[in-house]
């Protein structure tokens, strides 16, 4: 039986730098929103669908700009793997938690918010967003 949770990811990025992050119901940690894809889907239309789903949050596939692949031990799965095709998109609209969403939070990508993370988040994603935002001179 495969131990790998194949999803899309966004990296959402507000008008002010912030990054939202999402908590299903029934759990504790903080992570991107997002979700597994379905066969015959296209990573970016997974993510489109999974933000219309999870968030209210209208996107086109075209407006998430593709990152790259990371993995990390799923969160809330023992002993599974979730490897994320990981998208930035720029929103500015305003998202409300639907479907499985109980909270959404805005943190400031350079911390933790003092939130519970995903170790997707915490150990790749927001380490591998704050590296883009280092400004050389």
């Amino acid at each position: 039986m495969p131990t790998t949770i194949r999803i899309a990811a966004a990296l959402l990025i507000g008008a002010d730098g912030r990054t939202l992050l999402v908590r299903k119901r029934g759990t504790q940690a903080f992570m991107q929103p997002g979700g597994k894809i379905d066969a015959g889907e296209q990573p970016a239309e997974a993510l489109a669908r999974e933000l219309y789903e999870e968030l209210n949050l209208h996107i086109k596939p075209s407006d998430a700009v593709y990152l790259g692949n990371f993995s990390a031990p799923a969160v809330n799965e023992p002993g599974f793997t979730v490897q994320a095709q990981l998208f930035q998109v720029q929103i500015d609209a305003q998202v409300s938690p639907a479907a499985e969403i109980e909270e959404v939070r805005w943190i400031d990508p350079a911390g933790d918010g003092g939130l519970v993370l995903a170790p997707l988040t915490r150990d790749q994603i927001l380490p591998f967003y704050r590296s883009s935002l280092v400004i050389t001179a």
